[in-house]
């Protein structure tokens, strides 16, 4: 050494040497050596700036670039971030076409048909547009077991002996090489091992330094993803990215792929199986392991599949594999919800071709009992019952003035009676002749026949101003026909509600012996109605209190402040208990008033070829069920 500053140094290392290498003796020797470096630093500053000079171009071949502060562990900063998204975004467009979500398989479109609504795979929410953006680097904190990969760029920042920053990039053969120091093997070392790692390395050349260390970049890695993937092929993946980012990134399973077995294999060896439904259901991932270059993903062909339907936390089609039982299968969708029933389900078996009756299972027994291929299973609700295979042993939902309310699992051809026994019968406040009785085939044909009606309402106004005379003035009639598009809308807003009207008379004891229950039919028997309500264009519309038998309807209409003088009187209507409705035509205002009646004045309004051509069309919507009270009062 010829420089000042350099003879100064290794003076001080060779004193040094004279003590034991040992934690305390380099923490005592530290404290030594800073006295040392503060009397060097009293010296004229004429060799201060001279020993800089040296120690810059002593690590000038280590590419030191000065003093730093430690930055925290982000891998790239913002601009190399987009710079490097736009790239590998423009690879991926260039290289993959992404299909879209995969279509209903099989056995989806037949839940579907026969819910009669769309029940999707569990786990396809997924596979979205917008989950596939795992080809740009990951930009979130290096975790600690990460392992270094060639590539990678490691920055060290020195202080001490030491001063500086110096930034390497892992060689093909896992190797770093520092001035001074040499080659240092860092491909494969934990990230929350590599301080230590390097601390040693450096140690055998100098002592009284600190280094910290983070990696600014790492490199991106190639991996296969085959099978029954929607987009198989390779990606090149950030090489943080684990095996669900490389599963969603190829748009996960396709129709026929399989949510519960990915399969990664390296070198040759399988190193992991993830099953996908362990890390959405119960947050699982010790099988979703970081990937390395040139892994191949296998996703193989979906399991038995099944549907888990009603009043389950997710209603949804499920994967089992094998050995699996229905109690598994309630457990992947969640169990039953709050509204459903937690002591049984009923089980439909398609595999069973023979007999396909809908079970019943207990909860207690879903464990023992083996899920199949094509099973569905449905949680009743204390709510709602879902429609379920058409032409079965059916359930029923009894409700009001019973014994037992509840729903009822009974065989085919049950009368109405033999339910109401099996609810205990009626209780004293029963009112018979008001029972109801919804049913959801019934609604089905409402609302098929109710859809036909608004199409006529719209083709009538759609021809209005066709047929309108020359005569009449032009922004009355748009005025008439923008009123009548807001009676369409309104219509089209009501929902039929299934009733069907029994043939009940006020001293009916008994429901119709005949009427045979169907799935899903629901049964409610109200209390006996304590008013009368009289509503439209009466003076003061309310309800009232019956008072005596024998009064007339007109009696009520009176009481009510008879009709006003823009009252439609010839079209007064009644709705009773039953559902039937009585017309003035039919001696209305004459008949004797049964609890529950609801009388409606409607408001009278000049006719006009429109609302003519819409009245036509509106006797369809009186055989629905629907309110009558609500079409009487849009005319």
């Amino acid at each position: 050494m010829t420089h000042p500053a350099r003879a100064i140094f290794l003076s001080i290392a060779l004193a040094l040497l004279q003590f034991p290498v040992t934690a305390a003796a380099q923490t005592s020797s530290g404290s030594g050596s800073s006295q040392q470096i503060d009397e060097i630093r009293t010296e004229p500053e004429r060799n201060e700036r001279e020993e800089r000079q040296d120690r810059r171009e002593r690590l000038d071949d280590m590419e030191v670039s000065g003093s730093s502060l430690f930055d925290p562990l982000r891998l790239e900063n913002e601009d190399d971030r987009e710079d490097r998204e736009r790239q590998d975004s423009d690879l991926l467009g260039r290289n993959i076409r992404l299909r879209p979500p995969p279509l209903p398989n099989e056995f989806e479109t037949y839940v579907e048909d026969v819910t009669g609504r769309k029940v999707r795979r569990f786990g396809q929410d997924l596979l979205l547009d917008a989950s596939r953006d795992f080809a740009a680097p990951a930009t979130s904190t290096v975790p600690p077991e990460y392992r270094l990969n060639p590539g990678d760029t490691v920055v060290l920042y020195l202080t001490g002996a030491v001063d500086g920053t110096v930034e390497r990039e892992i060689d093909n053969d896992g190797n770093i090489y520092l001035e001074s120091v040499g080659t240092i093997k860092v491909a494969g070392v934990r990230y929350a091992d590599l301080r230590s790692t390097l601390v040693r390395a450096i140690g055998t050349e100098y002592r009284f330094f600190n280094v910290n260390v983070t990696l600014k970049s790492l490199r991106a890695v190639r991996v296969y993803v085959t099978g029954f993937a929607n987009n198989p092929g390779a990606f090149t993946l950030s090489s943080l990215a684990t095996v669900t980012n490389a599963v969603l990134q190829a748009g996960g399973p396709n129709a026929g792929g399989s949510f519960r077995s990915v399969k990664v294999y390296r070198n040759g060896r399988e190193v992991a199986d993830l099953d996908l439904y362990r890390l959405l259901r119960s947050g699982q991932r010790e099988a979703d392991i970081v990937l390395q270059n040139e892994d191949v993903l296998f996703i193989p062909p979906a399991g038995e599949q099944v549907a888990a339907l009603g009043s389950v936390q997710e209603e949804a089609i499920y994967e089992l594999r094998a050995g699996e039982t229905l109690a598994d299968l309630l457990r992947l969708a969640g169990g039953p919800n709050v509204m459903g029933e937690v002591d049984r389900l009923i089980l439909y078996r398609t595999s069973d071709t023979q007999n396909r009756e809908p079970i019943q299972v207990s909860i207690a027994d879903a464990g023992t009992r083996a899920a199949k291929g094509g099973d569905l299973i449905e949680v009743l609700s204390r709510g709602t019952l879902l429609q379920p295979i058409a032409r079965q042993s059916i359930v029923v939902r009894i409700e009001g003035e019973v014994e037992r309310p509840g729903n009822y699992y009974v065989s085919p051809n049950t009368s109405l009676n033999e339910a109401l026994a099996l609810a205990g019968g009626t209780t004293s406040r029963a009112y018979l002749f008001g029972t109801r009785l919804e049913r959801f085939s019934v609604r089905k044909q409402q609302r098929q026949s109710y859809d036909e009606a608004l199409e006529q309402f719209r083709f009538a106004m759609a021809a209005a101003p066709l047929e309108g005379g020359m005569e009449q003035n032009p922004n009355r009639r748009a005025a008439e026909i923008a009123s009548a598009n807001e009676v369409i809308e309104l219509l089209a807003e009501r929902e039929p509600d299934g009733r069907v009207v029994l043939n009940l008379t006020p001293a009916s004891t008994s429901l119709p012996s005949g009427t045979l229950l169907e799935q899903n039919d629901r049964i409610v028997i109200p209390p006996v109605p304590s008013t009368i309500g009289v509503f439209g264009a009466v003076y003061r519309p309310a309800s009232f209190l019956i008072e005596g038998r024998g009064r007339k309807l007109r009696d009520y209409i009176e009481q009510a402040g008879g009709p006003l003088r823009a009252a439609d009187r010839k079209r007064a209507f009644v709705v009773r208990a039953n559902g039937e409705v009585l017309i003035r035509a039919r001696g209305m205002l004459n008949a004797e008033a049964l609890p529950g009646d609801v009388v409606f004045m409607p408001v009278r309004t000049r006719t006009n070829d429109i609302w003519a051509q819409i009245r036509d069309v509106a006797s369809v919507v009186f055989q629905l069920g629907l309110s009558a009270a609500v079409i009487e009062s849009l005319r």
